[in-house]
């Protein structure tokens, strides 16, 4: 190989390194024609722009819902079959289970429409269309304007937008800004509301492996569940009715029975919730050695007392799954991330990447002028945040993220602001929902839990805090409990009026001009108003000051980006709207020496199994099932496949996303990330960050052959791609 060819390669190499990693970005799917499809189709893609995104025609779109509002769902029949995570429906499944249909532990399968559960509350959102509204947004802007100035105007040409736009019958739109507020997109929508849970594995399947092998590889977790979209007789969305028949979609996924391999393409379709790609060096130093570590510290304790009352107790099991479940998804979650920012030299990139940033900004006179300082300001104001922020964490995880009795507490501090900025009327419709919700929320709460929790926490505030940021009113209650935070814990709740259904109901009957009264003689209701008063008075405002600052720099920060490498292809951050994000079936190297393969099988599952373990003791079917090799036709070579990982680039929301092949069939199914991975939220990188999907064979499998309900998968059109000629 000559020396010219050696260099051609080592540049593109480093070109595509540097500027267009393929299998990362969140990419807007109405732009794939323009910025991705060439790519896409070098990758393996046979599908067009067009067949995933279009609105002449039925396409991939059209089979995509946003599940709830922070997962992502799809459909699977031509009669509105629904697939998702078992975890984001959880929250379904718990709400229907008792100790005599437990429905966690047992699954839950309808045999016919009939046994369907409508899933109250539970809203499905199809997307119509996305359109550019950029120019329209910025009319008026000039470049003297000033940010106050300019945000009022953004915000006055938004409304005229919206005022402008003609709308289906049933269509929504909404305008979110990308890039840091450099773009504008419409996004036009549709919600269904008459949803009904079809089909879930018991969580022996569903979340096999639970905390131990969350956001790890390899995975052996059948994390799915099933609902149903209904409309009405014209198939137009509806409230719940028995009369709504089964919704029938423009598109639906066909689903294919031939399995993956390494390299195959994959493409993920969902709603992504949320990451900061284009974060600052110190931006990201913060997030990893201060941000990460109080919320990792702070759930540690939650974590340890829910555990310990769950695994001695059924009934308390059943009614803190979920809770746990939302709690150590973070937990655990942030631990890789950190990891990852680590082992990936993040922040060594990042300072490398602004380092050749600011010489391309100063070999021009233009870019000089505008962008000098833009990092070097943002580095400063991350180094006056980084103690509010500090703080703020902390009072964030004590008050509003691992008590529940003080979710209550703010509730109720929410009526009383609103008896005094709205009126009578207004507090009592707020009082009227809070009095309707209590039946579900103590249904499901155990106050020596949570005293238990608060004991743990505050002590963990006590000593890392601070002592500026101490309430007075939490140092006399301190003081008047001898230092000991179980017995503080105890005088609070005990006392409160928050603590029970009964005593909280008789609270929520009193005339709203009492409401101060009453809430001002509860002593959880003080302690929380005084960390309240304190948060308000002396980190909000200081807070709140510099990260508006910070979010004007990193705007002109992006646009800088943008300006200054234009031969880089930039996708926005996720923002929970419709992405596409695609890469290949692939293992990777965490470590020296360790190579994962990309498919894991049922295999795994026995060899993980034990009696009794909260984590890993496998349904008797499934090991009889494992144990007669009674795969039905989703087997291959004799074993079963479970999960496999590939490197598509994805985050939280993208549960229940789907995994579609180069041909637009059904593949998987996405519900997690390898943990050395999780940093990519904020730092993408191929070697490591793999998304984990269950096969869809498998899916097909525990609903068949372990559920017996075959019917669920005769509705289906399943497909064999890898066939064709």
């Amino acid at each position: 190989m000559n020396k010219i060819k050696i260099y051609l390669i080592t540049f593109l190499f480093c070109f595509l390194t540097k500027f267009a990693i393929a299998g990362e970005g969140m990419w807007l799917p109405f732009l794939l024609n323009s910025l991705n499809e060439s790519e896409m189709k070098a990758m393996g893609m046979k599908m067009s722009a067009e067949d995933i995104y279009s609105v002449n025609k039925g396409s991939l779109k059209d089979a995509i819902a946003h599940f709830g509002g922070g997962c992502t769902s799809e459909i699977i029949s031509n009669q509105g079959l629904l697939l998702t995570n078992h975890h984001c429906g959880y929250g379904y499944i718990q709400r229907y289970s008792s100790l005599e249909n437990n429905y966690l532990d047992d699954g839950f399968w309808a045999m016919n429409r009939d046994e369907e559960i409508p899933a109250e509350g539970l809203t499905i959102t199809l997307v119509s269309r996305m359109e550019d509204v950029t120019e329209a947004i910025f009319k008026g802007i000039k470049k003297k304007t000033t940010s106050d100035q300019r945000q009022i105007i953004i915000d006055a040409n938004i409304e005229k937008v919206k005022a402008g736009y003609q709308l289906g019958e049933f269509e929504k739109l909404i305008i979110k800004p990308f890039f840091k507020g450099n773009q504008y997109i419409a996004i036009i929508t549709v919600d269904y509301n008459d949803v009904r849970l079809v089909g879930a594995p018991p969580t022996s399947i569903g979340a096999y492996g639970k905390d131990t092998d969350n956001w790890v590889w390899p995975r052996h977790s059948g994390d799915f569940s099933l609902f149903r979209i209904y409309a009405d007789a014209n198939n137009n969305p509806a409230d719940y009715s028995p009369d709504n028949k089964p919704y029938t979609p423009k598109h639906f996924l066909p689903i294919s029975m031939d399995g993956v391999e390494e390299g195959d393409f994959t493409l993920i379709f969902g709603f992504p919730g949320r990451t900061n790609e284009y974060l600052s060096a110190s931006a990201v130093t913060q997030i990893k050695d201060v941000i990460d570590p109080i919320r990792i510290g702070i759930r540690d304790e939650s974590i340890r007392v829910m555990d310990s009352y769950m695994k001695s107790d059924p009934k308390i099991k059943i009614q803190y799954a979920s809770k746990q479940a939302r709690i150590s998804n973070g937990w655990k979650k942030w631990q890789g991330e950190i990891l990852g920012l680590n082992k990936s030299n993040a922040v060594g990139k990042k300072k490398a990447y602004e380092a050749e940033f600011m010489e391309q900004v100063n070999s021009k006179r233009k870019w000089k002028k505008e962008y000098k300082n833009v990092i070097s300001e943002i580095d400063a104001l991350y180094k006056e945040l980084e103690p509010l922020a500090a703080v703020r964490e902390y009072y964030n995880e004590v008050f509003y993220r691992n008590l529940e009795l003080f979710r209550l507490v703010n509730s109720a501090i929410r009526i009383s602001n609103t008896f005094d900025k709205e009126g009578e009327e207004a507090a009592k419709k707020r009082m009227a929902r809070l009095k309707g919700a209590l039946p579900g929320f103590f249904k499901d709460y155990q106050k020596k839990i949570d005293m238990e929790i608060f004991a743990a926490i505050m002590e963990k505030y006590d000593k890392n805090v601070p002592e500026e940021y101490h309430p007075g009113y939490y140092k006399n209650e301190k003081n008047s409990s001898g230092g000991d935070f179980n017995i503080m814990a105890k005088r609070l709740f005990d006392a409160s009026i928050f603590g029970s259904e009964e005593s909280l109901s008789k609270f929520l009957e009193v005339p709203p001009n009492m409401l101060h009264e009453v809430l001002n003689a509860d002593l959880t209701y003080q302690m929380s108003t005084a960390f309240a008063e304190m948060y308000n008075e002396k980190v909000a405002p200081k807070y709140d000051a510099i990260r508006e600052k910070l979010d004007d720099l990193e705007g002109q920060y992006m646009k800088a980006q943008m300006e200054v490498f234009p031969e880089k292809r930039f996708y926005p951050d996720a923002n929970s709207t419709l992405r596409v994000h695609y890469g290949n079936v692939e293992g990777y190297e965490p470590k020296d020496a360790v190579r994962y393969h990309n498919l894991s099988y049922l295999k795994g599952v026995v060899e993980k199994h034990v009696d009794g373990d909260y984590e890993f003791d496998a349904p008797d079917k499934l090991l009889e099932l494992y144990e007669t090799k009674d795969y039905g036709p989703y087997g291959e070579n004799g074993k079963m496949p479970v999960c496999f990982i590939g490197s598509n680039h994805t985050t939280g929301g993208n549960s229940g996303s789907p995994a579609i092949d180069a041909n637009g069939n059904l593949i998987g199914l996405n519900f997690d990330r390898a943990w050395e991975g999780t940093m990519s939220d904020i730092n993408y990188d191929r070697s490591i960050c793999r998304n984990i999907m269950v096969d869809i064979r498998y899916v097909l499998f525990i609903t068949d052959k372990f559920a017996g309900a075959k019917h669920l998968v005769d509705e289906m059109k399943l497909v064999h791609p890898k066939n064709k000629k």
